[in-house]
């Protein structure tokens, strides 16, 4: 019962089902972890343990009296950036310090309707502007695996959350790569969807046109478990697509039962050159290129194919992004909720001294890029052009498809760095290098862990597939799992009991 953390979701599913333990039990473990060692850690800017103790126990009242919702009574948390109703929700910044939301986010009450326990809410860098979980107003997250690494970012809060062992599974939300790097940094599997697939009603905005929720968990097969919920079309997202909803369990199984001794047999995998050039570290390369003869040995083609530069994506990217941000957060102006700065002289004063306050160094950064960009006499030099960029980075990875299922890359080029308070803000943006053409493009992509270096820290396998295909990816990547074992290692936390 002291390593109840480190079952898979399936095991979580099966040991309540036979009753090898309550949700109750299961619920005060997991409360009993990050009440002993978040300290640690940070990943958990509230948390909201009574009202998990009552979900349990309901939740045990009902599969009691033959309720069979497969994830009932299994305990999970949400990034910070998704609203809950009745709790504090931050998006890790200063000026939402004080904002109780009055509804659910969309995810959060499908979520909850299928029986999962919500922990609270998990910390995150500002407004989900930041690649290692260094600008959050309520502090840094320490990476499990080395206490003196960042853990990745945006959604550093959720992949440590679940690396160290407090939740077996975490929402968070992808812009240019938030759930996959820091899935990659923290030894995890993370999926980001199709732009569409997942409601984005109730999460808070950065850049609507980028912005997608997802899952973390320590495997492919988690991930789904989670993300089945999460997938609804709904009326309140214009964005939301209404399209066939697989049932992305199952898919897995399917697929692993009819898996033979080659079981990615015809899969074809690929490889953009461009992607393992200067910049990426030497051993991420080799542990990647190791990983990508694995998956041949089980039956996959390697094939090159050719993708946009990632060094244009990048620029692309950190154009439009900051611009739809600069637009976004012009809401929050200290007016309606959130922070106000005190004793304003005039509505001028309010405005400046809120914003300014009230938002800290990397969103003000990225608000000025982007207005900048936006602002008379550039917006055609930049913006439009940008645009252009992105289509025909939309059509590179088309034709790519053509000659592949599915292509592969290394999720980051390093693996987690060393906390600092003097990183420089363009390094940081070189992280999401590998990751934010899928967001451009609006494909899904997932990470999964694919070895450690010599010093001891995880590596991450970036798999991207075709719009709507999540059960190829989640597939794909589970049937890599069964036969390694990377997804089973365990960080330094969560080989801690309490």
């Amino acid at each position: 019962m002291s390593e109840m953390h480190l079952l898979s979701t399936e095991q979580l599913i099966t040991g309540l089902q036979d009753k090898q333990f309550s949700s109750l039990e299961l619920t005060e473990h997991y409360i009993k972890r990050i009440e002993s060692l978040d300290n640690q850690v940070n990943s958990f800017i509230t948390t909201i343990f009574d009202s998990a103790r009552a979900q349990a126990s309901a939740a045990d009242a009902m599969r009691a009296q033959g309720d069979k919702r497969p994830l009932l009574g299994v305990p999970m948390a949400h990034k910070d950036i998704f609203c809950t109703q009745g709790v504090l929700t931050t998006c890790g910044s200063k000026m939402l310090h004080n904002f109780i939301s009055p509804y659910d986010a969309t995810i959060v009450s499908n979520i909850r309707e299928a029986g999962m326990i919500n922990l609270g809410k998990l910390n995150m860098d500002e407004f989900a502007m930041g690649s290692d979980n260094s600008s959050s107003y309520y502090g840094k997250v320490q990476n499990p695996w080395n206490l003196e690494r960042v853990p990745g970012g945006s959604s550093g809060g959720s992949a440590a959350a679940v690396a160290a062992g407090f939740v077996p599974m975490a929402t968070a939300s992808d812009t240019g790569g938030s759930i996959r790097q820091p899935a990659s940094f923290c030894g995890l599997t993370g999926i980001k969807p199709t732009y569409g697939r997942v409601s984005r009603f109730g999460m808070i905005a950065y850049a609507s046109s980028l912005d997608q929720a997802g899952t973390m968990g320590r495997s492919a097969q988690d991930c789904a478990y989670l993300l089945q919920p999460m997938v609804s079309h709904d009326e309140r997202d214009a964005t939301s697509v209404k399209h066939d909803i697989p049932d992305y369990v199952q898919d897995i199984k399917d697929a692993e039962a009819a898996a033979g001794d080659k079981p990615l047999d015809g899969l074809r995998i690929g490889v953009a050159k461009d992607y393992f050039t200067e910049g990426l570290n030497k051993e991420v390369e080799q542990t990647v290129r190791a990983a990508l003869k694995q998956y041949e040995a089980l039956g996959a083609t390697i094939v090159e194919v050719n993708i946009t530069n990632p060094d244009i994506t990048l620029a692309t990217y950190y154009m439009l992004a900051p611009a739809e941000a600069s637009s976004n957060l012009s809401r929050f102006d200290g007016v309606r909720f959130g922070y106000r700065c005190e004793e304003p002289k005039d509505l001028t004063d309010l405005y400046t001294r809120s914003r300014s306050e009230g938002f800290g160094p990397e969103v003000q950064r990225r608000i000025l890029t982007g207005t900048y960009a936006l602002s008379a006499g550039y917006f055609d030099a930049y913006y439009t052009k940008a645009q252009k960029v992105r289509r025909m980075i939309v059509e590179d990875f088309d034709k790519a498809f053509t000659h592949c299922d599915v292509i592969a890359s290394p999720t980051a080029p390093t693996t987690a760095y060393k906390l600092s308070d003097n990183l420089d803000p363009a390094a940081m943006y070189l992280g999401d290098v590998y990751t934010i053409g899928v967001n451009l493009a609006g494909l899904p992509a997932l990470s999964q862990p694919v070895g450690l270096t010599s010093d001891g820290l995880p590596v991450g396998l970036q798999l991207i597939g075709q719009y709507w295909q999540e059960s190829k990816l989640l597939s794909t990547a589970h049937l890599f799992q069964q036969h390694t074992d990377h997804h089973l290692q365990n960080s330094l936390i969560a080989k801690q009991n309490v």
